[in-house]
């Protein structure tokens, strides 16, 4: 085993100067250590969407009444709380574990060789974003969650999911630029297809924003639309985005595409089947608590699905080299 190298007073410095140049300078990730990382960041960018709503399913999202204390004296929940205190503090808490799993995935990719800019842009991007939606998440509380603040903190929470899945895609690749394995022509259709999904997502929202389930126990307001007319227009886009799938399917078959794109489909239709059916069984059984959160899943799995069809047109040779360091870090290196 090599031994822990001296640290130097220069060395302290330059640590707490730039940190990430200081690691960098003194490790190597394997590929699939970088891979794992942006993995476990797009899992916990999924789960704190999944636990995020059972907040809301078992009425506890003013569990801690204020933010960014769960109570005006307390940092933590209480045990006059009970249990919605517990499950709402407890989202609070993974919040935490999220910017863990997206400092590592910049940590290990900042510290690979060769430097990889782009990479390490989409991990700090995640970053921001868990920064943005959680005061976004104080204010849902500070508000007495106000229905379109909730709207807004879950299309956030589907915006990380972009760019971790954005981000955990590149991990497999280098950094030439993308060459295309389909005409034109599809990639407008796989375009339209990304568009409906986020109109479709969109209008998700609405239909929560609509509906029943508001978080809390108290008398929160709903937003003022009719919730059946807005769950037909939901179905509707639905079936659009179906059909759109099943359309690209044939063409990628009768252009002879490569795999991945037919493989990236058809995963897609299968998580769109699946969706479909837990959808329409929740509104025939009056909204069940257990289907809305597999719905809430699915529309996570929907989104990342649907992200990898069109990352699957173009290829990027994983052989390409990457950008040149910063040349801060040369001074940081050691012999």
């Amino acid at each position: 085993m090599d031994g822990v190298p001296n640290v130097t007073r220069a060395d302290a410095a330059a640590a707490v100067r730039n940190p990430l140049a200081f690691i960098a300078a003194r490790w190597t990730p394997e590929p699939r250590t970088v891979r794992r990382a942006a993995l476990a960041a797009l899992t916990m960018a999924v789960l704190i969407v999944v636990t995020g709503g059972a907040v809301r399913l078992t009425g506890s999202g003013l569990g801690c009444p204020t933010w960014p204390k769960c109570t005006d004296d307390s940092l933590t929940t209480t045990s006059e709380m009970g249990f919605h205190g517990v499950i709402e503090f407890g989202n609070r808490l993974l919040a935490y574990v999220l910017c863990a799993a997206v400092g590592w995935a910049i940590i290990a990719a900042r510290s690979q060789k060769p430097y990889r800019r782009g990479l390490t842009r989409l991990g700090w991007l995640q970053f921001w974003i868990v920064m943005g939606n959680a005061i976004l998440g104080g204010i849902v509380v500070l508000v007495g969650l106000n229905p379109y603040t909730v709207a807004a903190h879950f299309l956030l929470s589907t915006a990380l999911i972009a760019v971790a899945t954005v981000m955990w895609q590149r991990t497999r690749e280098g950094d030439a630029a993308p060459r295309p394995l389909v005409g034109k022509a599809v990639q407008q259709l796989v375009w339209a297809l990304i568009g409906v999904s986020v109109l479709l997502i969109a209008v998700g929202t609405v239909v929560t924003g609509a509906g029943p389930h508001a978080g809390d126990s108290s008398d929160v307001p709903r937003m003022p639309l009719d919730w059946e007319t807005v769950s037909k227009l939901h179905a509707v886009l639905a079936w659009i985005v179906v059909t759109l799938t099943f359309a690209l399917w044939f063409v990628l078959k009768a252009v002879d595409a490569p795999k991945s794109p037919l493989a990236r489909t058809r995963d897609l239709f299968l998580v769109l089947l699946a969706q479909g059916a837990i959808g329409y069984v929740q509104y025939f059984t009056d909204l069940p608590e257990v289907l809305v959160a597999l719905h809430m899943f699915g529309s996570c799995l929907m989104w990342i699905a649907a992200l990898r069809v069109l990352l699957a047109l173009r290829e990027r040779p994983e052989e390409t080299a990457g950008v040149p360091g910063p040349a801060a870090e040369a001074t940081l290196t050691r012999a």
